[in-house]
């Protein structure tokens, strides 16, 4: 399982562990081991305020000789990005209703298409929601995948109100005993006001539809953006409820530690990372399996 993932990631892996090992080889834990450590962590995107908070740990268990060699100090610097990790860990059931947000180009639709496949896989009926009916690429791109993967899809008039359409799906959901609804909403990123009431009126109208069904929401963030997603992921996160976050295109950047700032700044789980371009490219995040192979050549 981790050769699995590690071949499926690989830049993310081998830009950040080539340069660790190279740091875990030096003889002596001196400051130049430290300054060395901090500079890769800065670079993989792992955030100043993580790495400070690590680099300070490991600095005062070297001074107080509970760290003696470089060995003790790569485990402890291990536990300690697992622990990070571990404070936010998925505990949520497989929703029955999923609404996902994130920016135009952040791999929502795409990771849309990957869950329902995923769940079709174990023979759950699906149905998809074309929320954003100001983009007809949108729209096309999701029924494309709809096609692909063999499952139902709603799609609305052109322009109409996304929330009219989701209210329609959800109906349709509820009378023909599907499973799941998937709802892929508009991706633009509007201002905080905007987007809250946006957001807000989608909810109610599900809330009236579907008033026994938990909704749950998912943020996308491209990995590639590394620390300028964050900007735009926290006016999600503040703008409503987040159950969890799906790191997108996790393959096509060298910075690993995304997955560390992420969960510091938006205080919420990595559900789900996508890796590739087959449908297949999907898997469930495990911090355990994500750290060892970090440090694992």
């Amino acid at each position: 399982m981790f050769n699995f993932l590690k071949n499926k990631i690989k830049k993310v892996y081998d830009n950040f562990t080539n340069k660790a090992c190279s740091i875990f080889s030096r003889d002596k834990l001196d400051e130049s081991f430290l300054k060395e450590l901090s500079v890769l962590l800065i670079s993989a995107d792992t955030g100043i305020k993580t790495t400070n908070k690590i680099l300070e740990i490991l600095k005062t268990g070297i001074q107080n000789k509970k760290i003696e060699n470089i060995e003790q100090a790569k485990a402890e610097l291990e536990k300690l990005l697992l622990a990070h990790l571990k404070q936010h860990t998925n505990t949520q059931k497989t929703p029955k209703l999923l609404l996902l947000v994130g920016i135009n180009g952040s791999g929502k639709t795409t990771f849309v298409a990957k869950f329902a496949n995923k769940l079709k896989n174990e023979d759950k009926k699906i149905l998809l929601v074309a929320g954003d009916t100001f983009r007809a690429a949108a729209v096309d791109q999701l029924l494309e995948w709809s096609k692909k993967i063999n499952v139902d899809i709603f799609i609305g008039k052109t322009n109409q109100d996304p929330a009219s359409v989701i209210f329609d799906a959800c109906k349709k959901f509820k009378e023909e005993n599907y499973d799941h609804i998937i709802i892929d909403t508009a991706g633009r990123l509007q201002t905080k006001a905007n987007l809250m009431k946006e957001l807000e009126k989608i909810r109610n109208v599900v809330g009236k539809v579907l008033p026994d069904e938990q909704i749950n929401t998912w943020l996308t963030i491209d990995s590639m953006l590394g620390q300028n997603s964050l900007s735009q992921a926290e006016i999600f996160n503040e703008s409503t409820k987040l159950d969890g976050l799906v790191l997108t295109k996790l393959d096509g950047t060298g910075k690993g530690g995304i997955v560390f700032s992420i969960t510091e700044k938006l205080q919420l789980p990595i559900l789900y990372i996508t890796y590739g371009e087959q449908l297949e490219d999907i898997k469930n995040f495990d911090a355990e399996e994500y750290v060892k192979n970090l440090f694992e050549e």
